[in-house]
Parts: C-alpha cells; structure tokens; sequence
C-alpha cells in the first residue's frame, strides 16, 4: 500500500507471499491472492475474486472471478462469474463474461465470449465471437480433444463443437449448430449435424 498499491478493505483482502503487485493496481474485498500471482499496474481484482499462480497484465478487471495457473493479457476483464482454469492464456483485449468457463485454452487478441459458455483445450484466433451456449465437446469418453477456432470467425449461440474440428478463419455457425467437421474459412454452417448454407442463386 506505501508503494501505491489500493486495498479498499485489508481486513477482508487475503494476500500470500510470492506476490507482485504493481502500483495503482486496486485490489477490492473478499479477494484472495494466492502465491506466485503478478499483478500490472492499473488492475481492479475484485470483488468476491479468487487467484492463484496467476499472471495478470495492465489495465485488467477481474470482477467476481475465479483465475488459477493462467495469464490474463492488458486491458482484458474477466467476470464477473468467470472461471479461467488452469493451462488458458487470455491475450490482450480480450472479453471473458458472465458464467464462462476456460480450461487449458488460448484465446487471442480482441476474443469475445460473453456469457454462458464453456471453452476447454481450444485455440481460438483473434476478434472472434462465441456466441452464448457455446460448449467445446473435449471429451469423447477417453481423452480430451482439441477445437481450433481461426481469426474473426462467428460462433453462433448455443453451438456444439465436437472436437476434434477446426473452424476456419471468418467461418459462421448459425444458431443451435451441432458440428462435426472442420469448417473451412469463410463458410457458413447450422444445423444438426451442421451443413453449409446454400449461397442463393444469383439473378
């Protein structure tokens, strides 16, 4: 706190050792900071907020968030309601939203995941969007599985992605959509199992 540091309510603020936390970071109450967290300058974490082994940049908000094992780039919010397990890297920008849960997963710059969703032992390329309900089926009953999602694609609401699949660069699933396949870039699917999207005939 001498050196900058703002801990709105010490005596409701749990801080281990092997800490770093930079001035004019903020920490909020019920907070626990567990040990080998770095924390950049400019960050709130908190309220109700839980991190562990955690490397958190510049300018981040981590509001009523679970964060353990894992990075969070500049400028990224987390929460609140968020759980980012352990193995995610959340690059700069990104938005991780209410009840979204990331296991052992890379998100790029300018990611939006918004609400409800869970992303487990995906890559997903930058300014894409996961639509709400979003689930990445990792596990076939034997081991986990990877999704691959490209750059600036659009993940409809409610999708399911069987892993393993790759979605392609700009690719769109449509609301509700099942996929199975890879998706090359710039297709568009929906459906159960997911289909491409007739192109309408020209006149």
């Amino acid at each position: 706190m001498r050196a900058g540091v703002t801990i709105v309510d010490p005596a409701r603020t749990y801080l281990e050792p092997e800490l770093e936390i930079a001035p004019d970071a903020t920490i909020l109450p019920n907070t626990t900071i567990g040990r080998h967290s770095s924390i950049g300058t400019s960050s709130e974490i908190g309220p109700n907020s839980r991190v562990q082994n955690a490397r958190i940049g510049r300018h981040v908000v981590v509001a009523d968030s679970v964060v353990f094992d894992s990075e969070i780039g500049d400028f990224s919010i987390v929460g609140p309601w968020a759980h980012i397990r352990s193995g995610t890297v959340v690059e700069t920008g990104v938005r991780v939203g209410n009840f979204v849960e990331v296991k052992a997963s890379t998100l790029g710059p300018g990611v939006k995941a918004g609400h409800l969703s869970y992303l487990g032992d995906t890559t997903i390329g930058a300014r894409t969007n996961i639509g709400a309900g979003t689930i990445t089926c990792n596990f076939d009953g034997h081991k986990k599985n990877r999704t691959e999602i490209g750059e600036d694609a659009f993940i409809g609401s409610n999708s399911s992605l069987i892993a393993p699949v790759r979605i392609g660069d700009g690719a769109l699933t449509g609301a509700g959509a099942v996929v199975t396949h890879d998706v090359p870039a710039h297709e568009r699917v929906a459906g159960n199992p997911a289909k491409p999207l007739r192109k309408k005939a020209s006149v």
